[in-house]
């Protein structure tokens, strides 16, 4: 089974479609009159179909147990085929494609179940997926032509006493978003800090470490008087992703804001706790350049 403990719960929605066609009028006079011998066939249809998307993982081998919060089933009759549409919804960390498809398989052989006592040409066909929509794929704002710079504040890593481990971290998952960066390494002194920060051409600014609660952990300080706009979700987000795998990270003091049209963000100095923080909040904080592009040409 895949691990999806680093993503984010988003709403997943997907629809699949399959189709039942018999093979005379007769058999769908009989199901538009309820007149089918073994009961009603969409209702009897739709309730399995119902069980089918809550037993997928079940009954297969690599898909995750899902907070199904919405499934619907339609009927469409179009001359002697009748097209089933199933849509199921979740919020949860991956999507609901297989459920959809393996619901409208069910409902279809539910109803082949029903139908072949009087109509022995029943066929399944064309069993798809027809929509989905959610997860990283539908957030992920455009990365092209921005630039990074990483900083590392570290008073031991700055004396080379030390290895960076979270600035390179934080610089790997930048380059698989297509964002070029540059990390830095620089002591934990709040001047420093100011300096890397006023003096960034990048359009992502970055600080790793003295987030903490530690004597030394001045990056906050140093990085807030110099926002013009604090992203106060952007901090929530990454506190309430790092509490739910580990419940030191309530200490966290990660700041996130805008300074000269610029995303400035300040990450934990471990290399887990960056991680996570990359993991909270990219792609999607990335749209913040297109609301900041938005205000700067009304």
């Amino acid at each position: 089974m895949v691990d999806i403990t680093h993503k984010i719960s988003t709403l997943r929605e997907a629809k699949a479609v399959a189709i039942v066609r018999v093979s005379k009028d007769e058999t769908i006079h009989a199901i538009r009159d309820n007149r089918v011998p073994k009961g009603n066939v969409f209702e009897m249809a739709k309730t399995a179909g119902l069980l089918g998307v809550k037993k997928t993982p079940e009954l297969l081998p690599d898909c995750h147990p899902i907070p199904i919060e919405y499934t619907g089933v339609e009927f469409d009759i179009e001359g002697l085929e009748i097209k089933i549409t199933l849509s199921v919804k979740t919020i949860y960390k991956t999507g609901v494609e297989v459920e959809a498809m393996h619901g409208a398989s069910i409902v279809a052989l539910t109803m082949y179940d029903m139908l072949k006592p009087i109509d022995k040409n029943v066929e399944i066909k064309n069993i798809r997926l027809e929509s989905k929509k959610g997860g990283k794929s539908d957030f992920k704002p455009a990365s092209e032509g921005l630039s990074a710079l990483v900083v590392v504040c570290s008073d031991t890593i700055s004396r080379g006493e030390g290895e960076d481990r979270a600035g390179k971290t934080i610089s790997e998952k930048l380059e698989e978003l297509g964002i070029v960066s540059e990390v830095r390494i620089i002591p934990d002194v709040v001047s420093e800090i100011s300096s890397a920060l006023k003096n960034s051409e990048s359009d992502l600014i970055i600080f790793t470490g003295g987030t903490g609660a530690g004597p030394r952990d001045r990056t906050p300080e140093a990085v807030e008087p110099l926002l013009d706009i604090r992203l106060y979700g952007v901090e929530e987000q990454m506190r309430n992703y790092g509490q739910q795998r580990m419940p030191y990270a309530m200490l966290s003091r990660s700041v996130a804001g805008i300074m000269n049209e610029k995303l400035v963000l300040a990450f934990p100095g471990s290399t887990r706790g960056a991680a996570e923080c990359m993991d909270a909040i990219f792609p999607h904080v990335l749209h913040v350049f297109k609301v900041i592009k938005g205000k700067r040409h009304d």
